[in-house]
């Protein structure tokens, strides 16, 4: 069903933007990576650059199954937005998700300037896996210093691969249970997975234990989602190594919730939280324009 409904996704387009769609080589011997490209109509000047990252367990997805996330971050804040098509689990399993969303990062720094982006400095978001990966990407970009992202915005990421937490254990609530997220870590890290005690921080951002020199931070998740405690554990991490975090934890929100049920109350105030701290950290790291939101 998921397989189906990303087939169906792929090409879409978000009205009044400027949409394109790039092949790029692997740096790490993969197929060419699809990128979907979307930036503001005859912007002017160069733009601030967001590597997003789709979610969906590391095994399903596409980037145009978060259209509506990469709108709205365009709207709040004018910004070129490069989301890959990284390849998927079920296919292949770590590292190819992640060398394939780092690729699209150098992709991205390379090619800044055609673009209309700035070059010195990017973001990395993601929801759910696609959270995970960008904490990867930004924690990769750190220790290579390939790139300098100067935000990182993983939303309720898929960090933890040890599945430990109290809230983790038998949590079937809406959106996304305990049992699809280790179904989820054994598609991933595969033979990995039978040596934890070998999974690397780049596979798995919980199992960093080096925090310092990572970005300014924007997360919020649901105290109902299973990855809640692992979120707020990474986030607590963050801040305690001195990185400005902007985090919140919404009571009775699930995994997805903003998503599955946007026009609830809960959502609304996720996502005000989420852009208006996006919309802060922008106009403090890049300069941006305040003169308010993205044209369509």
């Amino acid at each position: 069903m998921a397989a189906s409904l990303a087939r169906f996704s792929v090409g879409a387009n978000i009205e009044g933007l400027q949409c394109a769609e790039r092949h790029i080589p692997s740096r790490h011997n993969g197929p060419d990576i699809r990128l979907r490209i979307f930036s503001p109509v005859n912007h002017g000047g160069a733009l601030p650059a967001l590597l997003y990252l789709h979610g969906g367990g590391y095994a399903m997805g596409c980037p145009e199954w978060d259209l509506p996330m990469i709108e709205r971050f365009i709207q709040e804040r004018p910004c070129v937005v490069v989301a890959p098509a990284y390849r998927l689990s079920f296919a292949a399993p770590y590292p190819a998700a992640c060398d394939d969303a780092y690729d699209s990062l150098l992709w991205l720094r390379d090619h800044a300037e055609t673009l209309g982006a700035l070059s010195e400095k990017f973001i990395v978001a993601g929801q759910s896996a696609g959270g995970g990966l960008a904490a990867a990407v930004t924690l990769r970009a750190r220790d290579t210093g390939d790139a300098n992202v100067a935000l990182q915005i993983p939303i309720y990421p898929m960090i933890d691969d040890l599945q430990s937490t109290k809230g983790m254990q038998n949590n079937n609530a809406p959106g996304w249970t305990a049992k699809a997220t280790s179904i989820a870590w054994k598609l991933y890290l595969h033979d990995l997975g039978a040596r934890r005690t070998h999974v690397p921080p780049y596979a798995a951002p919980a199992r960093n234990v080096d925090f310092a020199g990572l970005p300014p931070t924007i997360s919020f998740v649901g105290d109902l989602d299973p990855l809640a405690e692992e979120t707020i554990d990474y986030m607590r991490s963050l801040s305690d190594a001195g990185t400005q975090v902007a985090f919140t934890v919404f009571a009775g929100g699930f995994h997805s919730f903003e998503n599955l049920c946007p026009k609830a109350e809960i959502s609304q105030q996720a996502n005000r939280f989420l852009l208006g701290r996006f919309a802060e950290f922008v106009d403090e790291i890049f300069g941006a324009s305040k003169s308010g939101p993205g044209k369509r």
